[in-house]
């Protein structure tokens, strides 16, 4: 008997309990959620009713496993509490058939989460978190801290970064392309100590406030100092128009492998430019600026591999979030059928305790660990999982023994 009367029954409970737990427990997260963004941002009421639903889908991956884990604790605590399941076990039906519903409603929930997650999630955060920086500048600023440099095929110059401190930039390396007969070439590479960024929106200009700079020029045999400069590097029209992508959280599915395989791509242009400035200084032939323009793209390197590590590890996490669904079902149900005979929220307690202390925590620490590329992705990632399988696994094991 793996459906009936019985299981249609036990599911229509479960959807029930779960649609108005999980509206409850979406207000009362949204809400907190709403009150934080305003405060920190300045929105205003109209800003706040436009975040809503921007913020709904953010939430799921949280309020989605949390609603299963307390539907599940509240039908089948009720059922035991009510007799029903010891009813069932005197029919000579094992306790396993009783669970197809939660093992039904877990994998659907699980299903939807991880629907959500590979569009929808990722783009309307990225929308909330892109409205909430707003100016050009500070999106320049953004750029720089997450990738280390601003290039885009449609501006000339290349900026690379070392360090920032606040807006401040330091040790700036500045590079000119231009095209000739070998191909794409760099006529101008200088050298800053320190920089700020200001847009000029009126001419569409990006202006590099440049102090204590030297560089060379021309056909690099030409080598001067600069107390002070301003760079102007003119920005295509539609460089603040497109949406930019910050994080690995803010991609979809697809732009994930698509920013996977160009940071690639970009890792092995930045080792072979690595091999041919030490092909240089082995030879002795390397321009003076060499020995910066080394550490420059040692830096690049180790952002762009740090790029990578983080989106492999945002494929990892989006599945092992919403694969918590089924885990918290499984879990649920043999601690509601053994609190029964207490109150309803001392089970889901019992049961939410451990994963606040122990799943959310682990998770959240193997997945800092894979994007630092301490571990594989899949290695560790799902640990938290496997953990609450496994719980799952031997509570009821021993409540079928029971």
């Amino acid at each position: 008997m793996f459906w009936g009367i019985i299981h249609r029954n036990i599911l229509a409970e479960l959807l029930k309990i779960f649609i108005l737990a999980l509206i409850a427990l979406t207000g009362m997260i949204l809400l907190a959620g709403i009150i934080s963004e305003a405060m920190k941002n300045g929105f205003g009421p109209m800003q706040i009713l436009a975040i809503i639903p921007l913020l709904l889908p953010s939430l799921l991956p949280y309020t989605v496993p949390t609603a299963t884990l307390f539907t599940t604790c509240i039908v089948y605590g009720r059922l035991a509490a009510d007799n029903e399941i010891l009813a069932l076990k005197a029919a000579g039906i094992h306790i396993r058939h009783v669970v197809w519903p939660a093992l039904l409603l877990g994998i659907a929930t699980s299903a939807a989460t991880m629907f959500f997650y590979i569009d929808v999630i990722p783009a309307t955060g990225s929308l909330l978190r892109n409205s909430a920086i707003g100016e050009p500048e500070e999106l320049l600023y953004a750029i720089l801290r997450k990738e280390g440099q601003i290039k885009h095929p449609r501006i000339d110059w290349e900026i690379n970064v070392m360090t920032m401190q606040g807006r401040k930039l330091q040790n700036v390396i500045f590079k000119r392309r231009k095209m000739d007969a070998k191909g794409v070439a760099f006529d101008v590479i200088a050298r800053a100590k320190e920089a700020e960024l200001r847009y000029d929106s009126t001419h569409k200009k990006i202006l590099v406030h440049m102090r204590y700079c030297i560089g060379n020029f021309g056909d690099g045999n030409s080598r001067g100092f600069i107390d002070q400069q301003v760079l102007e590097v003119d920005v295509p029209d539609d460089f603040f128009g497109a949406r930019v992508k910050f994080r690995a959280m803010d991609m979809t599915w697809n732009e994930l492998y698509e920013n996977l395989d160009k940071t690639h791509a970009d890792l092995e242009s930045i080792d072979a430019e690595i091999a041919v400035v030490m092909a240089e200084l082995n030879l002795g032939k390397a321009d003076p600026n060499a020995a910066n323009l080394l550490r420059n793209l040692y830096a690049q390197q180790e952002n762009k591999q740090n790029q990578v590590y983080s989106i492999e590890s945002e494929f990892q996490m989006r599945p092992a979030l919403a694969l918590g669904c089924l885990c918290f079902a499984l879990v649920g149900c043999p601690v509601g059928i053994w609190f029964s005979k207490s109150d309803y929220l001392s089970a889901f307690i019992t049961c939410f305790l451990p994963i606040v202390i122990m799943y959310y925590p682990l998770m959240f620490c193997m997945f800092n660990m894979a994007r630092a590329g301490k571990i594989a992705p899949w290695m560790g990632i799902y640990n938290a999982d496997a953990i609450m399988l496994f719980a799952g696994w031997v509570l009821f094991r021993r409540l079928a023994r029971n």
